[in-house]
């Protein structure tokens, strides 16, 4: 039979949130996937936000390289990534969602924008909520009246009465579960692959990324008063002391977690909300998939793009050099048999978003480009580990450009941006301009301490500096 491939991404989706990790967030069907796959337990994202990691994820080079610093900064046409290499192979891979990349000049007119060059958009939704044209056209079909303004199928929600008002939990979403984004999505990938054989599937997810307003009854799974405190320093001004950049991040807006702490609470109830039920509705794709047999055929792989803050550290969103912004889940599904005796293993060795590529062509039989820095993680499937000569550290980036961050710090826009290089017992951040950060994981897994000025830490800080320069610079 035929090869399938299922490479599934959910938006801004954090590293830890997996009930089978021990976290509260119910997801029965990824629990699933990961007993009969592999889990990395030590997944992390190469840059942030969506738009500069997902270019890392579908070309394997690092931003540096890329030069996508922020969303919609074109992809530069000198890189080829995994879609244009499984088609030249003979391979038709598809897209359910979006892939948040700006087209080069060069590729204009010749591919549609916003979409990776290769994948054929069969339905294109993503994060323009002011214009879920296609969701919009599905649920007419259904005969749900949709809104004047479409964007209103995001945001609107219940009416609420007087005593509603008191009710802990965000107001539920106007529209049904059954008709949400999520479930139109599984949907049209389940009428995409019945009666074929041999596909390629994209499926990109916008969820759980905001707005985090959830329909019933997923917006009630996870009573705000029973979640978990935020990571984060007694208040916003001590926060600020551990480094200039971040005291510039809690001066913005957009950026600083607001000191009502009711609010944020509904906020990360729908955060997780969303999350289970992202996860039921992989959970009728995977049932569907064994029902037919195609399960025994189809490679699945299940990752994010970024993180999100929600509060730890008194930051919202993704951004900066904390793990919460950057530690995804991963989980390979190797259907080989193979791949048997190694199944529900946990793996937790360092890999990257520019592991993806590689793994995907290597399950499609498609040599790996040179320009690949990531390596494929099929061999963890099979061996049950990935060899002696795998990476010991993650490596991360952010460039802070676009936060017109030059005239508040004293620096050049070619200075606003940091590096960051991460091993299982500290983290080490390189500023051009700015003072360096190094947290000793082990005494502070919270990352609280900023230990960079510390004279007995000094060796350690200039190993990780050596180390960071020789990745920067291959």
């Amino acid at each position: 039979m035929p090869r399938n491939l299922l490479f599934i991404t959910a938006d801004q989706w954090r590293g830890e949130c997996l009930s089978c990790l021990g976290h509260l967030v119910d997801t029965p069907n990824l629990d699933s996937l990961a007993a009969e796959g592999v889990l990395f337990t030590n997944h992390f994202a190469n840059a942030a936000p969506c738009g500069p990691s997902r270019a890392s994820i579908h070309t394997s080079v690092y931003q540096h390289e890329h030069g996508v610093t922020f969303n919609h900064v074109p992809l530069s046409d000198r890189y080829t990534n995994w879609a244009l290499e499984a088609r030249r192979a003979g391979h038709d891979p598809v897209l359910f969602g979006y892939t948040d990349t700006t087209l080069a000049k060069s590729q204009e007119g010749v591919y549609p924008d916003g979409v990776l060059p290769g994948l054929t958009p069969v339905v294109e939704l993503g994060k323009d909520v002011w214009n879920p044209v296609e969701w919009a056209d599905w649920l007419a079909t259904k005969g749900y009246p949709v809104p004047a303004s479409v964007a209103d199928l995001y945001l609107k929600t219940k009416p609420q009465s007087a005593t509603d008002e008191r009710d802990p939990f965000a107001p539920a979403l106007e529209v049904p579960a059954e008709l949400h984004d999520t479930y139109f999505m599984i949907d049209q990938v389940l009428d995409y692959i019945r009666d074929r054989s041999g596909w390629c599937v994209h499926l990109s997810l916008l969820r759980p990324h905001p707005p985090w307003t959830a329909p019933l009854p997923y917006n009630r799974l996870y009573p705000p008063g029973d979640l978990p405190s935020p990571n984060r320093a007694v208040d916003p001004e001590v926060e600020a002391g551990q480094h200039p950049f971040l005291a510039y991040l809690l001066n913005r807006k957009y950026a600083r977690q607001s000191r009502e702490e009711a609010s944020r609470r509904r906020w990360q109830s729908g955060y997780y909300g969303l999350m289970t039920e992202v996860d039921h509705n992989l959970g009728r794709l995977f049932t569907e998939l064994k029902r037919t047999g195609a399960w025994n055929d189809t490679l699945v792989v299940f990752t994010s793009d970024h993180g999100e803050q929600i509060g730890d550290h008194w930051l919202i969103g993704k951004l900066g050099y904390f793990d919460e912004s950057f530690h995804l889940p991963l989980i390979v599904f190797n259907p080989a048999p193979e791949a048997d005796s190694h199944r529900g293993r946990c793996i937790d060795a360092f890999t990257e978003g520019v592991d993806i590529m590689p793994t995907l062509l290597d399950w499609l039989g498609v040599d790996v480009p040179e320009q690949c820095r990531g390596a494929s993680l099929l061999p963890a499937t099979t061996h049950g580990d990935l060899g002696d000569g795998w990476r010991s550290e993650a490596h991360w980036e952010f460039d802070f450009s676009h936060f017109h961050a030059e005239e508040a710090l004293g620096l050049t826009p070619a200075e606003c941006r940091l590096a960051v290089i991460r091993d299982a017992s500290s983290k080490y951040v390189h500023f051009p301009g700015l003072p360096e950060v190094f947290f000793d994981l082990a005494d502070d897994p919270r990352e609280a301490v900023n230990l960079a000025s510390d004279p007995r830490y000094r060796s350690r800080i200039e190993d990780a500096s050596r180390k960071l320069q020789s990745w920067y610079t291959p």
